[in-house]
């Protein structure tokens, strides 16, 4: 549980904060400005679409917070803040926000009361690392022309992890992704001088953390959070684990069947050479002792004829028992 003092505030980078805060239409107005590189007094009012806490699956205890606007032009935009590393975020944003967009027309409506959808994620990990920057827009786009096709769908990634140390831009969605960040009362304080929405954001959170019922709901979150990421950091552990010594097991039997083949075929190849070098040592001390045979006797010819035929040579290692 958090420490109960006077310095307490909300961090948020838990979701329940950042949802809470997205509820203050003048947060939410300078938020969306930036991310669409807007004046904020080109974004007209938005509404908050009536959103549930979503769960991947029916034992999921945690599920994910998300925060559904529509502009008055009729864009609709879901954002996600999401603490813990999840496999397959690009696949779950491409479902959702194929979700949202068909989710616009009911049965015998038209095609032409489609508008743009945007899903932005702000992600507390790594979500694309080869690539150093922490804004992403991906929309769609010609393969091999690069042409801009249609901008009905889009998506917004914000990597909170990679904003730089050393900050020189005075862009407004840094700014944002700058007090995502922060840690504390004074690094809030010190950031809403700059900007009249994110003072907003500094005295929303504020009020959030004051308000009682409010702090109970955000801790619980939290825990849930922090329980989350425990286990699954227990479950990776013991998967390695698992892991290794299954790996060993395989290794082990994989490697004496290898070193077994292996000694059979360097056995076999050894033979091999030992019989064959045996062999012609045999084959020579039979022609040397038939040689010597036939020298005694004097019968030159015959050598000469054993050493041109092979045949009429075993002839005559029959004729001597050799």
């Amino acid at each position: 549980m958090t420490e109960n003092n006077d310095n307490f505030i909300m961090l948020p980078t838990v979701d329940f904060c950042f949802k809470e805060l997205m509820k203050n239409p003048k947060v939410r107005k300078g938020f969306i400005a930036a991310l669409l590189n807007l004046p904020p007094e080109e974004v007209e009012d938005t509404v908050l679409r009536p959103t549930i806490l979503e769960k991947e699956s029916k034992d999921d205890k945690m599920g994910i917070l998300d925060v559904g606007v529509t502009m008055k032009d009729g864009t609709q935009i879901d954002m996600e803040m999401q603490v813990a590393y999840f496999e397959y975020w690009e696949k779950r944003i491409l479902f959702y926000l194929s979700k949202m967009y068909s989710g616009q027309i009911k049965e015998g409506e038209t095609y032409d009361n489609l508008k743009k959808c945007v899903h932005v994620s702000v992600l507390n990990f790594i979500h694309i690392p080869d690539d150093s920057r922490c804004c992403h827009t991906v929309n769609l786009r010609d393969a091999e022309t690069g042409e801009f096709y249609s901008d009905l769908f889009e998506l917004k990634i914000l990597e909170l992890p990679k904003l730089p140390k050393d900050l020189t831009s005075r862009d407004q969605l840094i700014g944002w992704i700058q007090f995502f960040n922060g840690k504390s009362r004074e690094e809030f304080e010190d950031m809403a001088k700059s900007d009249e929405f994110l003072d907003e954001a500094y005295q929303t959170l504020l009020k959030l953390s004051a308000d009682d019922k409010k702090r109970l709901e955000y801790e619980a979150r939290e825990k849930a959070l922090r329980d989350y990421n425990t286990q699954m950091s227990s479950a990776e552990k013991r998967g390695l684990e698992h892991g290794y010594k299954r790996g060993e097991k395989i290794g082990l039997k994989c490697g004496e069947e290898i070193g077994l083949k292996r000694g059979e075929e360097i056995g076999l190849k050894r033979g091999e050479e030992i019989g064959l070098k045996r062999g012609e040592e045999i084959g020579q001390n039979r022609v040397n002792a038939l040689n010597q045979l036939l020298a005694l006797q004097g019968r030159t010819e015959d050598m000469i004829k054993a050493a041109q035929n092979v045949e009429y040579q075993e002839i005559l290692f029959a004729e001597f028992h050799l």
